[in-house]
C-alpha cells in the first residue's frame, strides 16, 4: 500500500467525482432489465435480429444502387459482424451487409471501391465500412437511422468522382 501511495501514477488512476456519477447512473440502468437494452445502444446493436437487419438492407439496396448508378453493383448478404475486442476479441455475431462492386476491369476495381470507401467516409455523417474482396462491405448491425443514411444518398449524385 506504501508503494503505490507513493507512485504518482496513483493521482492519474483515481477516479473523480464525475467518473463515479457516471458509472453510478450506467450501473443503475441495469436495475430494469425490462428497459435496458432500449437506454444502452451497445445492448440494443448487439441483440438486433438478423432478420431484422437483413430487411433493412433489402430496403435500402435500391436506393443505394440507383445512387451510386452504373458503375457498381449492390447486393445484401449474410456477414458477421465483430462483437468487438478487448474480452471479446473473436466473437461474431450473424447480420446483414450491403455489398458494392466496381462494374469495371479489375485492375481499377480496388482503386474505385477506395475512392467509393473515402466518399463515403467523407459525408456529413461518416457511412464506414470494410474492404474485402475487391468490394465495400457496409454492415447494417449498427445502422439506426435509417432515413439519415438514406438522406445521404442524394449526395453522391453530386459526388462525381464516385462515377467517373
Amino acid at each position: 500500500i506504501a508503494k503505490i501511495k507513493s507512485n504518482p501514477m496513483k493521482r492519474a488512476m483515481r477516479l473523480d467525482k464525475v467518473t463515479i456519477a457516471a458509472l453510478a447512473a450506467v450501473l443503475q440502468l441495469y436495475t430494469n432489465p425490462d428497459t435496458l437494452v432500449e437506454r444502452v445502444p451497445t445492448l440494443r446493436m448487439l441483440s438486433r435480429a438478423q432478420e431484422t437487419i437483413q430487411r433493412l438492407a433489402t430496403r435500402l439496396c435500391p436506393a443505394l444502387q440507383h445512387y451510386l448508378g452504373a458503375n457498381f453493383d449492390v447486393t445484401v448478404e449474410a456477414c458477421d459482424s465483430q462483437i468487438g475486442s478487448g474480452s471479446l476479441p473473436m466473437a461474431r455475431i450473424p447480420s446483414a451487409a450491403l455489398v458494392i462492386r466496381s462494374n469495371i476491369s479489375k485492375p481499377k476495381a480496388s482503386a474505385e471501391i477506395r475512392r467509393l470507401a473515402d466518399t463515403l467516409r467523407g459525408l456529413p455523417c461518416p457511412i464506414i465500412g470494410r474492404t474485402q474482396d475487391n468490394a465495400l462491405w457496409l454492415d447494417l448491425r449498427c445502422l439506426e437511422d435509417e432515413e439519415r443514411f438514406s438522406a445521404q444518398l442524394k449526395t453522391l449524385n453530386s459526388s462525381a468522382e464516385v462515377s467517373s
